[in-house]
């Protein structure tokens, strides 16, 4: 009988994937990772952790499918590879996404150590997305569910890995999903999904990197793209490219954040129509196969989560980076986000946007 290792992280959304996956006949290991403490996302201590409340939620479902529950605890990793990182990438002006890192980092960087150790054939996760295998070959696929496809988030995966990750619930829509544990009688079959960042619980990003840093963020001058002072600005954490909603500035017409220069402590602002571009560069990208094209290829990109995807063609680079040319422009392309390109359903890769080539 196979073994396998279920990250149960406390929604419905696991306690499915751990139902399918123990029906499918496997030996199941249910585990919670606890990744932070009340102090690293500014809660009192007085409160209930919300990772805490999720791990009893978790031990509940994996106790009426007659599983073992380990709760394991990596909250330094956690601190080290996410929220570190997290907090430096908003230092630099960028706007990272963390649920990428936890997924590259944590989710299938120390799950899968620890099934190797516990003896597991695989990890188990309900995520919504689709692995398929031909001659020995992995193709990540987007889910059946359109809207909860979450491909975007796993671009990094390696063929080792995903030869020994399942994703059950990628078939299935959202709505069955719940279905399905409402029958099975899950406590949490109805729980809302998490909208925040884990250790971010109520969005204030500014408040949980000062925080972090121990100081206030420093605050500098709005510019224009001449470098005119417009006004001063509240640190460069609270900002986002593309952002116009509370700059503060009383100006005589609509103002958007252009770009962020950490060196100088400068928000540079100007019109709407700056944001445009047709052009990215990732650095460093990952290619699922295990290697890059022979050369450019067509393909559709997405630069950020909720973005719909769009023609473009994919140009591999020396140096192992990616130059991405859109067919039309797009708005406000973001460093520290990531651009993932797609062949129809299959992804084909992806790499966190640099400043350079943007």
């Amino acid at each position: 009988m196979k073994k396998a290792l279920i990250a149960m992280s406390g929604g419905v959304d696991s306690a499915v994937a751990a139902l399918l996956t123990a029906e499918a006949g496997y030996d199941c290991i249910g585990c919670t990772m606890h990744l932070f403490e009340n102090q690293d996302a500014g809660v009192s201590p007085a409160r209930s952790c919300c990772s805490l409340d999720d791990a009893e939620d978790a031990r509940s479902v994996a106790y009426r499918l007659g599983m073992p529950h380990y709760v394991f605890n990596y909250t330094e990793e956690f601190r080290e590879r996410v929220i570190c990182r997290f907090v430096s990438c908003y230092l630099r002006g960028e706007t990272p996404n963390p649920c990428i890192d936890c997924n590259r980092s944590m989710k299938f960087g120390k799950l899968l150590e620890r099934a190797q150790v516990l003896g597991c054939d695989c990890v188990v996760t309900g995520h919504y997305a689709v692995i398929e295998e031909r001659d020995g070959r992995y193709s990540l696929k987007k889910a059946r569910d359109a809207g909860k496809d979450q491909t975007y988030v796993l671009y990094m995966l390696s063929q080792e890995q995903l030869a020994r990750i399942r994703f059950p619930l990628g078939g299935m829509t959202k709505a069955e999903t719940r279905r399905l544990a409402e029958a099975r009688g899950f406590l949490n079959a109805k729980k809302p999904d998490s909208q925040d960042i884990c250790f971010v619980p109520d969005g204030d990003y500014a408040r949980v990197i000062e925080l972090h840093c121990g100081y206030p963020a420093a605050p500098g001058s709005f510019v224009d793209r001449e470098g005119r002072i417009l006004g001063q600005h509240r640190g460069i954490i609270r900002y986002t490219v593309g952002q116009h909603r509370g700059l503060g500035l009383g100006w005589h017409e609509p103002l958007y954040v252009l770009r962020i220069d950490a060196e100088k402590n400068e928000v540079v602002l100007g019109p709407q129509e700056a944001l445009l571009s047709r052009e990215l560069v990732a650095p460093a990208f990952h290619w699922i196969a295990g290697e890059p094209p022979r050369g450019p290829v067509r393909c559709m990109a997405k630069a950020r989560y909720r973005q719909r995807e769009q023609p473009a063609l994919a140009e591999p680079l020396p140096d192992g980076g990616v130059r991405v040319i859109f067919d039309e422009n797009q708005r406000a392309i973001t460093p520290g986000q990531s651009v993932v390109l797609y062949d129809g359903d299959t992804v084909l890769g992806g790499g966190e946007i640099g400043k350079e080539g943007r």
